[in-house]
């Protein structure tokens, strides 16, 4: 069973009906099979999911693309009633606003920030992009009252600061990552990958490849962070990478002394698309 709602009013009216505890899923829409994999993981757990499509203008700077982000609404909605076909008797509740003053009323103003992770990497490069994120996840926390919330790992600094977030503000929610959605030759699935023409989105595979170039060097050992580092300063002499780094998968440090798990997080520009990865690796 499914129900599309565009109101936060309808949304509040129809929470208060829920006696169960509730899953939830935030996304932008422009559904894929990535987003569609938290929905699936949600409905392993729970009887009724709430799962959100707003495209935040919050979270898109001056410059980037908010206007031209894809609206798919009614394709997002067969998908999800395509997927629920396989756990009956279970409920989505779909929370599509088109307003984004049902989300931001005129007079909100409350701007969250989670320091130090919201300003490095992704969000030096995109100044005020994890305030808005944060700003937009806490509202609809606050709206939906979630038992447990859904991120794909593919956004994986965006997945920390939401989790950081919840630790600071001591809400009882439990922030799940879920495991990146590949195609068949290894570009993790996005929605901007539909920007890509045939040809960038064979060159892209660089991403992947020159990621899983790193773990191998890596090969679990620290003893081989200094090589995979040179590998590193060598690769990023390509100017179409935004960034390639190594960071600490629990504190996000670049100090990997003490650190059981690594994360190689990247950005490759294809044109005027970004596309953004990251892969992990255990160490000892």
């Amino acid at each position: 069973m499914i129900k599309c709602l565009k109101k936060t009013s309808e949304l509040l009216l129809e929470r208060e009906k829920e006696i169960s505890p509730v899953g939830f899923v935030p996304t932008m829409g422009n559904l894929h099979q990535g987003h569609i994999s938290l929905l699936e993981e949600a409905l392993k757990e729970f009887k009724v999911v709430y799962f959100s499509i707003f495209v935040n203008p919050k979270q898109f700077g001056p410059t980037e693309d908010f206007h031209r982000y894809p609206r798919t609404l009614q394709n997002d909605l067969l998908l999800i009633e395509e997927s629920i076909k396989n756990f009956p008797g279970l409920k989505v509740v779909v929370f599509a606003p088109e307003n984004p003053e049902e989300i931001f009323p005129p007079a909100h103003k409350d701007v969250l920030s989670v320091s130090g992770l919201s300003t490095v990497l992704e969000g030096k490069i995109r100044p005020g992009h994890f305030d808005g994120v944060a700003t937009v996840v806490y509202r609809l926390f606050h709206l939906i009252k979630p038992t447990k919330a859904y991120f794909g790992l593919k956004d994986f600094q965006q997945y920390l600061v939401i989790k950081q977030m919840v630790k600071d503000l001591s809400l009882p929610i439990k922030i799940q990552g879920m495991p990146i959605i590949r195609e068949a030759q290894g570009l993790a699935l996005s929605s901007r990958n539909q920007y890509l023409s045939s040809e960038q989105k064979s060159l892209s595979l660089v991403l992947f490849k020159t990621l899983s170039k790193i773990k191998e060097i890596i090969d679990h050992k620290k003893i081989n962070l200094p090589k995979a580092k040179l590998f590193i300063e060598d690769t990023i002499k390509d100017p179409k990478w935004n960034y390639l780094v190594l960071r600490d998968s629990e504190t996000f440090q670049e100090d990997l002394t003490l650190s059981t798990n690594i994360t190689i997080l990247a950005v490759y520009q294809m044109g005027t698309t970004r596309l953004l990865d990251n892969m992990q690796v255990e160490v000892q």
